[in-house]
Order: structure tokens, then sequence, then C-alpha cells
């Protein structure tokens, strides 16, 4: 059965699968007035945490005052999520992971977006290229972007001048050099790791250093794997080793694990790590918690030297069964147009200076937005080191890649991660640990084709 018939096979399945699951519904209300909808509209995986969310979604009540919204607030729950459909009560709306989109579409869970994108006259070439490519399976359109995160490398300058060194001697392209920079930088003692040198992130950020280090862990397609590559296996080997050389695994995620990236007494502010790759979004967090602390923030880059940076993200998409998708649509248009996101960018800047704290931007998956929000709302801080991460990640955004979307998805991204985890456990070496991985990534893809 072709992909496409089993998709549509597997949607009709799921809408005859007997009711009683627990799930998020969209109510009994559909509405349905016309183009843009109206009556009842609900959504899941959406929280309405601060001023970028609540100006946005103030934006479509006040413009759509017809659709009773309601946002079911909270993260999202896979197997609520499939429990919804499966009942045939789904949310309209679901606010999700991008590398997720394509097994769900695979599956039929969530509807293609063509209609949509045409009757709102959804310009996708507003949006990153990194991030359609991730919301588009086969040629078709499964969502609409939000936010765009990306890597860059952040580093503790204190704790390198403690060191001897400067940020011009943290040099990722350099993979030989890298134990003996990390071996300056951790504190090490008896076992004990009071300090890390170098946090390589991994299992989360292996796609970038096997980029970084020339390969793709998957095909540009999102249907060949390529994790038994030489060069993956090699990007995982030197990461792990920097790892193993501050105390092993459960000594370092232990004590990774008692940071609070988002409070006053982060890793940066008690000197707890020297650098490491890490979000965009903790600038943010830095410059209202640490403002004088000594941050460096350079791109991320390949052995070549040349930026680089790993993109991700969450998109709003359409479940299968929606009762509302005409207002749905009308919602992710609104969500992620330019002038929502300026209003919401000039909300953040003025809460930010009523508390006295710098705005250091805001990053969207809308390249035009983007542009607006940094021309016109954007204004240095003053401060050089913010000033200058800003301009970096501005860069990277343009500099990074994005895995693509995949029918196997969640497969796939759960077998090169289980091989990164037994590997950092001690239970197999990187090679043998990929070559399982590719094995069964290789399996859920294939079956994804028939």
């Amino acid at each position: 059965m072709s992909r496409k018939l089993r998709a549509t096979a597997l949607a009709g399945v799921l809408t005859l699968a007997i009711s009683g699951c627990g799930g998020v519904g969209g109510g009994g209300d559909s509405g349905g007035g016309g183009a843009e909808g109206s009556g009842a509209l609900s959504t899941m995986g959406f929280s309405l945490s601060d001023e970028i969310a609540t100006t946005r979604v103030d934006a479509f009540k006040r413009d759509h005052g017809d659709v009773r919204l309601t946002i079911t607030e909270g993260a999202f729950d896979e197997q609520q999520f499939l429990s919804a459909v499966a009942s045939g009560n789904p949310p309209d709306l679901v606010y999700m992971d991008r590398k997720l989109i394509g097994t769900y579409a695979e599956r039929g869970s969530i509807q293609p977006l063509t209609d949509c994108v045409e009757k709102q006259r959804v310009d996708m070439a507003e949006y990153r290229q990194s991030a359609r490519e991730q919301v588009t399976l086969d040629g078709t359109v499964y969502g609409i972007p939000e936010f765009s995160q990306v890597r860059v490398l952040y580093l503790n300058e204190a704790l390198l001048k403690r060191a001897g060194l400067g940020a011009d001697d943290v040099n990722l392209a350099d993979w030989a050099g890298l134990p003996a920079l990390n071996a300056r930088l951790a504190a090490v003692s008896g076992g004990r790791l009071s300090r890390i040198g170098i946090d390589p992130k991994i299992p989360e950020f292996l796609p970038m250093w096997a980029k970084a280090n020339g390969a793709d862990m998957i095909s540009a397609d999102g249907t060949r794997a390529n994790l038994t590559d030489p060069k993956v296996v090699e990007a995982l080997t030197t990461g792990v080793g920097l790892i193993q050389a501050q105390g092993g695994w459960g000594k370092f995620k232990s004590f990774r694990d008692t940071f609070d990236f988002f409070g006053a007494q982060n890793p940066l502010a008690k000197n707890q790590i020297a650098a490491w790759p890490m979000e965009e979004w903790f600038l943010n967090q830095a410059a209202k918690n640490s403002p004088d602390a000594e941050l460096v923030v350079k791109p991320f880059v390949d052995r070549q030297g040349k930026p680089l940076s790993l993109s991700s993200g969450q998109a709003w998409v359409v479940t299968k069964g929606a009762k509302n998708p005409e207002a749905a649509c009308a919602f992710v248009k609104q969500m992620t147009a330019t002038d929502t996101w300026l209003a919401a960018a000039r909300a953040r800047a003025e809460a930010r200076k009523a508390a006295n704290l710098p705005f250091t931007g805001l990053w969207t998956g809308n390249t035009t937005a983007d542009k607006k929000i940094f021309d016109e709302v954007y204004k240095p801080t003053g401060n050089k080191r913010f000033d200058d991460a800003v301009q970096t990640i501005r860069q990277a955004q343009d500099a990074a890649f994005a895995m693509p979307a995949s029918p196997a998805g969640a497969e796939f991204d759960k077998a090169w991660t289980d091989a990164v985890n037994r590997v950092l456990s001690g239970q197999e070496q990187p090679a043998q640990a990929l070559d399982r991985a590719q094995r069964e990534a290789t399996a859920a893809l294939d079956k994804a084709a028939d």
C-alpha cells in the first residue's frame, strides 16, 4: 500500500476507534460559518506563559470575536493526543515539536494544510527554510512554524581567565585539541566533578556534531538513515570522550541536573561550567538574571571553522477530525503573522523596560517578522557582551540546518538517542551502538515507505 493510501486508511481506523479514550476534545459545536470559521476552537500543548503568548492570543480574540477559543494549557502529551484522535474527539489545534510532524502526518493523525495555506494566503516563503523543511513531508505542508531555536556556543570568560585562556582559545574546529582544553577547564578531584569544562550536550546535539564533521544522520528526504557513517561514529566518540574525562556519565549528568538555567543561581553565575553549546533562549535568561556575568557567545563551528547551527522549534498542526478547521487555520496564520509577532515583541520590550531589564530580541520562524523586530523594536542594550551575542545569534539563524521531516521521525530519533545513551552508560561502544540504531531506524523507515 502506498504511503498516502496507508495514511488515509489509518486515519479512518483512528476515527472509527472505540470512544471513551481519554483526551482533549474540540467540543460539540463546530460553528463553521464563513471562510475563517466561528463557534468553538480548542488547542493542546500551548500555554499562556508570558506576554509573547498572551499578546498573540489576544490579537486573535480581538479579530475573531465569533470564535470561542479554549486554550488547554500544558505541554504536548503524545498519549493524550493519540487517544483523543482515536476517540474521534481531538482538539482542533496541537502545538508540537516540529521533529514529530513527519511521523504524525504519516500516521494520518494530522491533516495537510494545503487548503489552509491557499485560503488564508499564508506566504510560506516568509518562514525560515530550515523550519519549512521540518513541516513539509513529500512536498505537502503539515504545520506552520512558530519559534526558531538555534544553538550557539556559550563561554564563561571568568573561568577561561582562571585557566590562563581567552575566548579565542576555545576552538571547536580543533577536535584533536578538545580533550586537553577540557582538562584545563574542568574541575575533577577524587572522582568528584565540581565544574564542567566542555559540555558537548549529547545525546541532544549529536546531529550538530555529526554535521560539523561532514555527515548527515538522515537523508535530505527523511527516508534513509546514515548512522553508521564513520563521521557520525567519530562525532559520538568525541562527545563521549569529553564526558568520560569528567567523571563519567553518571556523575556528569547528576551534577548537570542540579543546574538552574532559568534563575539567578544559574551555572554561569555560579561558575559551574566553562563552555557549552545551547539554545539561543539562554541569552535572554542571562541578560535577566546575570547581567554582570562575563559571558561570551560564539558561533558553533564545523571542523573547517565555518559557523554552523542546529535549528528546531514548535509548529501548529490541525488534527485529523478537527471540528473547526477554518477557525484553526485563521488562528495559526495570525499567531505566526509578521504584525502579530511585532506586537508581541513590543510587549516583551515594554515589559523588560518596566522591570529595568534588557530586551535581547525575539527569535521566530518568520524571517520578515524577525527583520522588523530587530529594525523597529530591538535596541542595543549598551552591554557589549549581550549586544555582540545578539548579532552572533542572528548570524547563526542564517547558518542553521534542521533535521528533515521523516515519515518515521519519532522512531528514527528514538533509535539514535537510545544508542547514545547506551554508549554513555557503558553498555556499548559507539560503532556497535550506532550499528544497532541503524538497523532499528532502517526497519522503521522501510515500514513507513511500504
